[in-house]
């Protein structure tokens, strides 16, 4: 398939922000739930202090393996895009994911801007609108797919170690099914325009009677946006769908092994009471919180969920604590801070090139 042809800049920008009243309440929501999660759940779990006291006694040989792990992260977290997009630069990827990140995960409701802005970024550096939407529509649809599947792949894990429970097997079964539905879904809506047209016309009816529920009138036609969506991905997806999983696959478990990493770290080695298993597990359970959107990122929700799952698997209460902490600084703060530095040259770069045009 040949690479993207650069096209004229779009002139979409991303929007100014508006603090308007969702965008106050979001940020209220979100206020009390970082408080409920970090100053009364999570301390349930373990002592602050004692975690504190154990990341210190971490080596140097321990942080700088994580501080290693972090950097191969930053590096993959351009892949989905690079392998969605043919012909994308590294630089034009890497500014856009990481301005990305920075927005959706420290801006409550955040994710709709960030969309956004990576329509904007990518038309700036010159993609049209077609690879643009396509590789935006793609990487996320594609995360979506990836991060549902953790738990079904960290219960087959448990499974061939032994480890599982009946509860186990009933997140299997729901997992399982809510794969199988959107991977059949999206093989459906590849196939031909008009099983894409006929599967929105029955999310149109499921709309309309909510909207009836509510007394609301909805103007929104799922059946011309899957039609759109089919068109926009399915030239790429049918050339590099390989490719594509690879890279998002490739992307979670770079996340996880930073996690694993302190988790072999604060336990004292690979024979404490953790296995790679249950720590896969405990990853990919904490990954459904960032499903929802308040407080961005799954920022608090999944800390507190993968504390306890490995606290529950045996590791000590403080340890749990203090590895979950130790995996939230190295994948989240280098991130943001990356991402506001690429948002500052982003904007640096487009007032020069208007100022020479």
């Amino acid at each position: 398939m040949a690479d993207v042809v650069q096209e004229a800049p779009d002139p979409l920008q991303p929007p100014k922000p508006k603090f308007g009243k969702q965008q106050i309440i979001a940020s209220i929501l979100t206020l009390i739930v970082l408080v409920i999660v970090f100053v009364v759940v999570l301390p349930q779990f373990g002592d602050y202090s004692a975690a504190w006291e154990a990341i210190q006694n971490m080596t140097a040989w321990q942080l700088g393996l994580i501080a290693a792990a972090t950097v191969g992260l930053i590096i993959l977290y351009v892949f989905p895009y690079s392998a969605a997009m043919p012909g994308l630069r590294f630089k034009d990827g890497f500014y856009t994911r990481q301005t990305s990140f920075m927005i959706s995960n420290v801006i409550p409701g955040g994710g709709a801007w960030g969309l956004a802005v990576q329509y904007g970024m990518l038309s700036s550096y010159g993609y049209g609108p077609a690879p643009t939407t396509a590789v935006i529509g793609i990487t996320s649809v594609w995360n979506t797919l990836v991060t549902l599947s953790l738990p079904l792949l960290a219960i087959i894990g448990l499974t061939i170690t032994g480890q599982t429970g009946a509860e186990d097997v009933a997140i299997t079964v729901v997992a399982a099914i809510l794969v199988v539905l959107m991977v059949g879904g999206l093989a459906l809506i590849l196939r031909s325009e008009a099983l894409a047209r006929r599967i929105g016309g029955w999310g149109n009816a499921v709309v309309r009677w909510g909207a009836g529920i509510i007394h609301k009138e909805v103007s929104f036609d799922a059946a011309e946006a899957l039609v759109d969506f089919r068109v926009s991905i399915i030239d790429v997806v049918a050339d590099r769908w390989i490719l594509i999983t690879a890279a998002n696959v490739g992307q979670q478990l770079a996340q996880f092994s930073i996690l694993y990493l302190a988790v072999v770290a604060l336990q004292g080695g690979f024979d404490g009471p953790i296995t790679l298993a249950e720590a896969f597990a405990a990853f990919a359970l904490g990954r459904l919180a960032t499903f929802i959107p308040i407080p961005p990122g799954g920022l608090g929700t999944t800390d507190a969920i993968i504390t306890s799952m490995l606290a529950g698997f045996g590791m000590s209460q403080d340890d749990a604590l203090a590895a979950t902490l130790v995996w939230r600084a190295f994948t989240y703060f280098p991130q943001v801070i990356i991402g506001v530095i690429t948002l500052l040259l982003w904007r640096h770069d487009s007032a020069k090139k208007a100022l020479s045009s």
